[in-house]
């Protein structure tokens, strides 16, 4: 079964529905290639999916370690290259976690190993730079 679907809507627009839960979101192009930067591009999706799949996974240890990660929060920064082939360069992650989580250094080691391996992380080619940062 398909996971989602993709309608092109026109002026470089498209709605993708998750068939299992009826959630839809929309792209744009971005401006700075003929789009009107309305919503999240194609590659902003990328960049962003690699944060949601890292938080995820954190969060899956978490749980298991009962840690509550709420509130922990994430800047996501996607740079493109500045020759063609137009494609993504480097995908910045900065991770703040609530300082009055007081993590130890095994949980902090943790958090890190499961955020590099989640299945984005590994999943991206390997000619796109993951600068990811944490902030305890």
């Amino acid at each position: 079964m398909a996971t989602s679907q993709i309608i092109y809507t026109g002026e470089l627009r498209t709605e993708a529905t998750h068939l299992k839960s009826g959630t839809t979101i929309i792209t744009d192009a971005p401006t700075d290639n003929q789009g009107k930067g309305e919503a999240f591009s194609p590659s902003d999706l990328v960049a962003t999916a690699l944060g949601s799949c890292m938080m995820t996974i954190m969060g899956i240890y978490a749980q298991r370690e009962n840690i509550d990660l709420k509130d922990t929060k994430m800047d996501i920064t996607k740079v493109m290259t500045a020759e063609l082939p137009r494609k993504i360069a480097t995908i910045i992650v900065d991770i703040y976690f609530p300082k009055n989580l007081n993590l130890s250094e095994k949980h902090q080691i943790s958090l890190k190993n499961a955020a590099h391996t989640c299945p984005v992380a590994l999943s991206l080619s390997s000619e796109i730079e993951q600068n990811v940062r944490f902030f305890f």
